[in-house]
């Protein structure tokens, strides 16, 4: 009597390099719900920047109908509430728009060079940076306009970021994110002495620094947006392009050149990037507080530690915190204005009392 045949297996005439039971897509699904979810979160970003943005427009001083504000950008409108918004309004909103993504991805940048949580674009001494070039140019230059004011300020950021990787290149070890964080303390006392050596002495120029110094979006033209575009866009190339190192570098530095990453290169290439859009956008809108340094965690907790999602998060919410922050400034006092570098700091400061209490908990 012929033997029964053996029983097949689950897996028998199954195609080569399928796991059995299917597990193979099992494991994708969780994957792809992770991607749908983050591909959610930047959409109701983009929907929540345009909703500010469409605030910006339409609240202020003077509120504008939303009918006027669609007029007006839509069909030409050449009413009172019309010009208004083309004149004013859409300039200023836009300086918000790239001032906002420039602080929200320098912040992002800092954060994962310094692996430091309270990175910020003031902590490399840029944002100071910037304020020693303003003064420099309202003193001795005798630039008196904000379209003025930025390439100053662009030149004053640029000049404290090399000085500040200059000093924490050297010697042992490199540019690590110790001597990164401690140059730039450094250099940032530095640069704050000579910025009030120079307005102590020139009372002048002590009363125009003032209205830069606090951070504000009032009184910013087309002219600023494009000075400020081209730097935004070169910044943003930079560091998006090194966001598989950044990546890479939260794991440690030895880690990191084990996965193959050049980590000094990665350094530069960052850290340029993020002196360019800090230095454009404090120079356009003076040194706004607290978008760099909350925008990146806010970003986190939604798309995760990941630089592929946390920039283009960041890039988003930062002008939607921007632009809430400045319609709020317009509305509290009307018919003035307390300046938006005012209020995000109003905001900021709860939020970064927040993450302290936060951590002490974890620890």
């Amino acid at each position: 009597m012929p033997a029964a045949p053996a029983p097949r297996s689950a897996s028998a005439g199954a195609p080569a390099g399928t796991p059995a039971g299917g597990g193979g897509a099992a494991s994708e699904r969780p994957r792809r719900a992770a991607v749908a979810r983050r591909l959610a979160w930047l959409l109701a970003g983009a929907v929540a920047l345009a909703v500010a943005a469409l605030l910006s427009l339409a609240l202020g001083s003077r509120p504008v109908p939303l009918s006027a504000v669609w007029d007006a950008l839509l069909h030409g409108g050449h009413s009172n509430a019309a010009e208004v918004v083309r004149s004013l309004r859409v300039p200023r909103t836009l300086v918000g728009v790239m001032v906002g993504a420039a602080l929200g991805l320098a912040g992002t940048v800092m954060q994962g060079l310094t692996r430091n949580p309270i990175a910020e674009p003031g902590i490399l001494g840029v944002s100071q940076g910037a304020a020693a070039g303003v003064v420099c140019a309202i003193a001795f230059a005798g630039v008196h306009s904000l379209s003025g004011y930025v390439w100053f300020g662009f030149a004053g950021a640029g000049v404290a970021a090399v000085a500040v990787y200059a000093v924490a290149a050297r010697g042992r070890g490199g540019a690590t994110p110790v001597k990164l964080a401690l140059s730039g303390a450094a250099v940032n006392a530095l640069l704050v002495a000579v910025v009030s050596g120079i307005l102590t002495t020139r009372a002048a120029a002590l009363d125009e620094f003032r209205f830069w110094q606090v951070g504000s979006l009032s009184d910013r033209d087309a002219a600023i947006a494009g000075q400020v575009w081209p730097f935004l866009v070169a910044g943003a190339l930079l560091v998006f392009s090194v966001s598989r190192g950044l990546d890479a570098l939260a794991l440690g530095d030895d880690m990191a050149r084990g996965l193959g990453q050049r980590v000094a290169a990665v350094r530069v290439v960052g850290g340029l990037g993020a002196t360019v859009l800090t230095g454009a956008g404090v120079a356009a809108a003076g040194p706004i507080a607290f978008v760099g340094l909350a925008v990146p965690h806010m970003a986190r907790a939604l798309v995760g530690s990941g630089h592929r999602w946390l920039l283009p998060m960041a890039a988003l919410l930062g002008p939607v915190v921007l632009l809430v922050s400045d319609v709020a400034g317009r509305l509290v006092m009307r018919p003035g204005e307390v300046p938006a570098g005012v209020m995000t700091a109003l905001v900021g400061a709860p939020f970064l009392v927040a993450l302290v209490r936060r951590r002490a908990v974890a620890s």
